[in-house]
């Protein structure tokens, strides 16, 4: 196995399937442009802990060591889902802190209402409050209006990045070496990113395509990079063209381009992410944006959600 921190033993008997398959997807629209194209399936490693998430997570659990686990996330985060199917699975007693308080009177989505069958327990703060959950007295309040025991909580940040996290992911670099030129990711919060571009070999560079709106996504990976190897690791460039609009934005041209590749390659394609990250290297390949004779890896972090 290829692995820069092997998980505590408990995570392994999960059966994680690591390293997660690559395969490649022969594609008339980057064969034209003389750009071959992979598929990293993290999305394969874990039915429950599924890509990035398990990646991410596993070196979080491992060093909660039995403690509850509280995390944050929005109203279809699938962090969330992750932690709490991890609580299940192990045993652990979590907690999702979830944006916007006009949800907690509504009934649950089916991603929270996942979370909530998993055991977690939800508790749903205003905007405001959660903008500001990584400042300490925040942070503290959130905890004690929650009730956690500071001695017997482990604090997750949204979309599971910290230093933890970023080293689980070098991980994933480690097993692409040597496999592709251009690596491309979908990025939330840049965990998954910043560890994948410290696991490559030089010369290795990574794409990021940005999910969520907005451009200070360079500054928190160069941060968590520092957080986790003391400076910057990697070659890596962003390309913030390809959200749609930001985070849970989808378009009639995107659930297209969806299906259409779902019907090329027989990949369910879920739709936040992984559409957009594919949508943007096929745009990117057709705009010769890849030298001929290049070999692009997207790695596909998620799945589509089966209610």
């Amino acid at each position: 196995m290829v692995t820069s921190q092997d998980p505590d033993p408990d995570l392994t008997g999960l059966g994680p399937r690591l390293p997660s398959p690559l395969h490649e997807a022969a594609d008339e629209r980057f064969a034209r442009c003389g750009v071959r194209l992979l598929l990293k399936r993290d999305d394969l490693i874990h039915p429950e802990l599924i890509g990035n998430k398990w990646r991410k997570l596993a070196p979080n659990l491992s060093a909660a060591r039995g403690r509850t686990v509280v995390t944050f996330g929005g109203a279809y985060s699938n962090h969330l889902r992750a932690t709490a199917a991890a609580g299940r699975l192990l045993g652990l007693r979590t907690v999702g802190v979830v944006r916007g308080q006009e949800l907690a009177d509504r009934p649950l989505n089916p991603s929270l209402a996942r979370c909530a069958a998993d055991g977690m327990r939800l508790s749903f703060v205003d905007r405001s409050t959660y903008r500001r959950k990584t400042d300490p007295r925040t942070l503290a309040k959130v905890l004690r209006d929650i009730g956690a025991d500071a001695e017997d909580t482990y604090v997750v940040p949204e979309g599971g990045s910290n230093a933890a996290a970023v080293r689980g992911c070098r991980a994933l670099g480690e097993e692409l070496r040597g496999r592709a030129d251009v690596v491309a990711v979908a990025c939330g919060t840049g965990g998954t990113l910043a560890g994948l571009a410290a696991g490559l070999d030089p010369g290795q560079r990574v794409l990021g395509v940005p999910i969520l709106k907005g451009g200070f996504l360079g500054g928190d990976v160069r941060d968590l990079q520092t957080a986790a190897f003391g400076g910057p690791r990697g070659e890596w460039w962003l390309d913030e063209r390809f959200h749609f609009g930001g985070y849970a934005r989808t378009t009639p041209e995107l659930d297209a381009f969806a299906v259409d590749f779902e019907e090329r390659h027989g990949l369910g394609v879920e739709r936040l992410y992984v559409a957009k990250l594919l949508y943007g290297v096929t745009a990117l390949a057709a705009e010769g944006a890849f030298p001929r004779g290049t070999t692009v890896a997207a790695v596909v972090t998620g799945a589509p959600f089966d209610a």
